[in-house]
């Protein structure tokens, strides 16, 4: 008995060294090559080297090489460390640059894709797979517009302002101004920020952390989520039909006054759909919805119309 116990151990045991082995290997395989071609980044850096000294790089620009030193990347790469190469780890091989401080190797005449290139030799994947085909990429945004890299700005991400929608405002001030109206979501409360819908490194549609809208708006709304018996056919379509996501001069981030949204596919006669039945300042104050008060779906046997 022993003797088959132990031929047992060491089959189970030979199995899981060959486990180990192939996820080492599958490990091994899927490392990605961080080495950057700066040459074909930059013509320039032909020939250069790296100089391998922050201190060198301090004797011009100690002020930048100070600010540096707080922030994320510096930890990251080994800030005050003999190993460090955190100024070459994002600028290039620098002896040409040290020969002759000449413009020419400065990191603000890389074109947009070029800087982007740099940043995405450590940051690829997860969030920023759909980077290259985004629309801030394709709109000629680079990562150091909305990134600053060189000093503590913000609490988290490294972002130019001290929050992401004041970053995200700089470019978008129409959205700034709908967030300023009566109906909003809590942006401006800071319950949530422009990332919590938007993905800005680039996804299938409008840079929505989900693949459509709706399924954005319902990752907080489940209860409008459905699937419903009777359903409303402008909700399942795209909630964006009666609504406006950053900000309405209407009750419930509405595209129009209650009824009046209504009234624009339900005009027909024979009911009491006008707007002197349906106004929002009558005795009951909410229009359609004084009856419809499922507009979004029923799952009520009778809640066809969307009244129960």
């Amino acid at each position: 008995m022993r003797g088959h116990n132990d031929r047992r151990r060491w089959a189970v045991g030979l199995a899981l060294a060959g486990c180990l082995a192939l996820v080492s290997a599958v490990a091994a395989a899927k490392t990605p090559d961080k080495t950057v071609d700066w040459v074909a980044i930059n013509p320039a850096f032909d020939g250069a080297t790296f100089v391998n000294d922050v201190s060198t790089c301090a004797t011009c620009h100690e002020d930048a090489v100070k600010g540096f030193g707080p922030t994320l990347h510096a930890k990251a790469l080994g800030h005050g460390t003999a190993e460090a190469n955190q100024c070459e780890s994002c600028h290039g091989p620098r002896s040409k640059h040290v020969e002759n401080p000449s413009a020419e190797l400065a990191f603000s005449r890389l074109t947009t894709p070029q800087q982007s290139a740099v940043c995405l030799q450590c940051h690829q994947g997860g969030p920023r797979m759909g980077w290259k085909a985004g629309a801030h990429n394709q709109g000629d945004v680079s990562c150091t517009s909305c990134h600053d890299v060189m000093a503590n700005k913000s609490e988290r991400a490294m972002l130019k302002k001290a929050s992401g929608p004041e970053t995200c405002y700089e470019c978008h001030g129409e959205v700034r101004g709908n967030m300023m109206k009566a109906s909003h979501h809590p942006v401006r409360e800071g319950a949530m920020d422009c990332a919590s819908c938007h993905n800005v490194h680039g996804s299938k549609q409008a840079l929505l952390v989900k693949n459509t809208l709706n399924e954005t708006c319902t990752t907080c709304h489940a209860e409008k989520r459905g699937p419903f018996l009777w359903e409303h056919a402008p909700v399942r379509e795209s909630c964006a039909n009666c609504h406006e996501a950053h900000g309405s001069s209407n009750r419930n981030l509405l595209t129009a006054k209650d009824s009046f949204l209504c009234l624009s596919c339900h005009s027909y006669g024979g009911h009491i759909n006008l707007p002197r039945y349906n106004r929002t300042n009558n005795p009951l104050g909410g229009g359609c919805v004084n009856c419809h008060i499922t507009t979004h779906g029923s799952n009520h046997p009778s809640g066809a119309k969307q009244t129960r």
